[in-house]
């Protein structure tokens, strides 16, 4: 029985050599081997079981009992999510159960062998976990995509255009990032085979690296990456946060590079107009102090908002752990109303993900725009009526300030789509107005200044028209037009 109690001792460190870690394929074969010792030693702990039991029946005594694992040291340092892999510190465990469970350790180990042989044999899968470690993984490329988005919006007219192709290669970035969260997201969830299912994981944790650590009650895989376990539901759910936050990142990006444009215009306009004074009669646009400082506030808060997004991702990873388990473990039973709770959370996330879809791939028309607002409204409305009482309280509470920025950001998009459209409206009415002066009589020298001074508003209201707006084409259609008439009004 002595020498028994010693190979049990030693079985913390055996049933944490049970996972698989992929990253390097080189080192798969190494802990192929280090998985065939554990089970060698499994089974000769095995053995002895079997020898005890048969002395004790011999003995027709009670079956003896052995302390359950969470005795042994470093037992308190195991995560929940695979607590089941070790069994349950606060009760005893009979001899012919500790055998039985030692059956399903050896078990484990020859399924992490088959998968680690099913991976060296396929070489196309090879190279691309080799490739996928040069990759950060997507929570760090994230990070680093937040934290790239420092605008100077202060400085001369080259330092503005640097900055606007900046936000420009900043915007393609984030495109290539959604279509790698795209790419993972169909390819766990969609595929049927578990390598297939893998690479995508891979792509997900790309340097970092993960472990297959065990199955829960489900038969769900577990997978370990830095010190944190998920299920593969859980990286799904991650997919969907990066989505959303990417998303805002990008209408963030679209603002600050109309204030950059606006701007570079701002500073051409006044080179312009100062090279140009002549007598004739133009409504030139002053520059406002009120209307600097409320740029530089909207600038300043804009920054801000992308400061609070970077702060709340960097405590991201288990709050989104929690989600899942949160939402199952939810019993109407002990929470009042918790059936209704579960329901709005999940309605506000599908809202969520429809408003955060609609903007993809902008410009879009000033309705779309409106309809993610719509959504987005809906969904906080949706987050702050959960009672706090619920074990969702604490998720909709982090949801509702993400989708609080979002809802601010999607707000200023509108209002930038909105002027736009009020733009190119007035410039055609004032077309309008100018063609019916200049072919009505009189058609005196004073008409014919006030025609050209409405042709110069028109071309001042489609030139404020940003690049990004959905009416752009249609404004960078008719300035030509208006330019001419203009010039041919001057000639007149």
């Amino acid at each position: 029985m002595a020498d028994l109690e010693i190979l049990v001792s030693e079985l913390p460190t055996l049933i944490q050599s049970l996972k698989l870690i992929i990253g390097d394929s080189n080192e798969i074969m190494g802990q192929i081997i280090l998985i065939n010792n554990a089970q060698e030693k499994l089974r000769n702990i095995k053995q002895l079981i079997v020898k005890e039991l048969k002395f004790e029946n011999a003995k027709n005594s009670a079956i003896a009992t052995l302390p359950r694992l969470a005795t042994i040291p470093m037992m308190g340092l195991v995560d929940p999510a695979i607590a089941d892999k070790f069994g349950n510190s606060k009760t005893k465990i009979t001899l012919a159960d500790l055998q039985s469970k030692i059956d399903t350790w050896i078990e484990w180990g020859y399924f992490l062998q088959a998968i680690a042989t099913d991976i060296l044999s396929d070489i196309q899968l090879v190279n691309q976990l080799n490739s996928d470690i040069n990759h950060p993984s997507i929570p760090n490329a994230f990070k680093a995509l937040a934290d790239n988005l420092k605008i100077n919006l202060d400085g001369d007219s080259n330092i503005l255009q640097r900055q606007v192709q900046k936000i420009s290669n900043y915007q393609k970035e984030l495109l290539q990032f959604q279509q790698k969260l795209n790419h993972i997201f169909n390819t766990i969830k969609t595929s049927r085979s578990l390598l297939n299912i893998l690479l995508g994981v891979s792509a997900f944790y790309g340097k970092s690296s993960f472990a297959l650590e065990w199955l829960d009650d489900d038969h769900e895989l577990i997978i370990s990456s830095e010190g944190n376990f998920q299920e593969l539901t859980n990286i799904l759910n991650d997919c969907d946060f990066f989505q959303e936050q990417s998303s805002a990142l990008i209408i963030q990006s679209g603002i600050l590079k109309e204030q950059a444009e606006q701007a570079l215009k701002k500073i051409e306009q006044k080179i312009s107009n100062d090279a140009t004074i002549s007598q004739q009669i133009k409504v030139v646009p002053k520059f406002s102090t009120q209307k600097i400082v409320r740029s530089a506030l909207a600038i300043t808060s804009t920054l801000l908002i992308l400061g609070f997004c970077v702060w709340k991702i960097k405590d991201r990873s288990p709050q989104l752990q929690q989600i899942n388990l949160s939402l199952t473990q939810e019993g109407s039973a002990f929470v009042p109303d918790a059936g209704a709770a579960i329901a709005k959370f999940k309605s506000a996330q599908k809202l969520g993900m429809v408003a955060a879809s609609l903007v993809q791939k902008p410009p879009h028309p000033l309705k779309v725009w409106q309809q993610a607002q719509n959504k987005w409204h809906q969904a906080i409305i949706l987050l702050d009526s959960i009672p706090h009482e619920t074990s969702v309280s604490d998720q909709a509470k982090k949801k509702l300030a993400y989708y609080q920025m979002n809802y601010k950001s999607i707000s200023q998009r509108v209002l930038i789509e909105k002027n736009a459209v009020a733009n190119l409206e007035s410039a055609k009415k004032l077309a309008i107005e100018a063609n019916l002066m200049l072919h009505n009589p009189p058609n005196s020298l004073l008409v014919r200044q006030q025609v050209q001074g409405k042709w110069q508003q028109a071309i001042h209201l489609l030139e404020a028209i940003p690049k990004s707006t959905f009416v752009y084409i249609q404004a960078k259609e008719l300035l030509p037009i208006y330019k001419n008439n203009y010039a041919d009004t001057g000639q007149i």
